[in-house]
């Protein structure tokens, strides 16, 4: 097992202060923490991110439309789980109804796309599942994990008059107009173990203290793993909470009984 190098990156939505175990450098707003890929899961990537603003409405494409669009990348489809957040809170997901590619091209430009989106209140607990296609922000006031193809493909659909560029053409042809699965989205228990995900593209479980014989012949094979409470060790090494790791197998982890961590492989 390998502890996973961590990229702090600067935003201008992002805080000040961290939910813990994370601190921020005085003087500075971190707004995603990053684990930075490893050859043997390398199509995954995991991140921390923390908003004091609403990111920019957005879509990403699946693996066939960024080769048909030209794109030098795989597309995009993720999941986020809700550690912390502020009375209010919102992620917007989807529309409250169906919406066709001319009316979500017109509601881009004049910023009423905003008010056409459900935004779905959150707090600790909540997760979702994001389709590529799935027009989504998040909102200000959040802390999540996300677990994503390792793509870089974003394409912005309205940014609240930031100076940024749209890519309206691109997201409109991939976006999909219409609204957002509730089976996708649920609340977990504080405890627990759970299936987080199973996609195309990755698994992820939850695991309270030590995962069953069924759940390590799962992951019996590459995976990640982000402690969430307690510690976790293989050897001399210990992974802590804040930090993220790579594994041959679940079965070479030592689990600790107090524990809770995340599991995720590429499926």
């Amino acid at each position: 097992m390998s502890e996973l190098a961590i990229r702090t990156v600067e935003k201008p939505w992002g805080r000040s202060q961290l939910p813990a175990p994370f601190t921020v450098p005085f003087g500075k707003r971190i707004g995603e923490i990053w684990f930075e890929p490893v050859e043997e899961v390398y199509s995954l990537l995991v991140k921390y991110i923390f908003t004091s603003e609403k990111l920019s409405v957005q879509v990403h494409p699946d693996d066939t439309q960024a080769k048909d669009l030209g794109e030098y990348d795989t597309g995009k489809e993720e999941c986020w789980l809700v550690i912390d957040a502020e009375p209010g809170a919102t992620l917007g997901i989807g529309f409250h109804g169906e919406l066709s590619a001319d009316a979500m091209r017109a509601a881009a430009l004049d910023g009423s796309i905003e008010d056409l989106m459900v935004w779905h209140p959150v707090q600790a607990g909540d997760f979702f599942y994001i389709p590529a296609g799935t027009v989504h922000a998040i909102g200000a006031g959040v802390s999540l994990i996300e677990i994503q193809q390792n793509s870089n493909i974003t394409y912005r659909l309205y940014d609240y008059g930031r100076p940024r560029r749209l890519h309206l053409d691109k997201g409109i042809a991939v976006a999909k107009g219409e609204p957002y699965a509730a089976a996708l989205h649920r609340h977990l228990a504080p405890t627990g173990t759970v299936e987080l995900a199973r996609g195309r593209y990755f698994t992820a479980h939850r695991v309270e203290g030590v995962p069953d014989a069924a759940l390590l012949e799962e992951y019996d094979g590459p995976l990640l793993v982000l402690p969430r409470r307690g510690e976790l060790g293989l050897g001399q090494q210990v992974v802590r909470p804040g930090e993220c790791a790579y594994a041959a197998s679940a079965s070479a982890i030592t689990f600790n009984p107090e524990s809770q961590s995340i599991l995720v492989r590429a499926a």
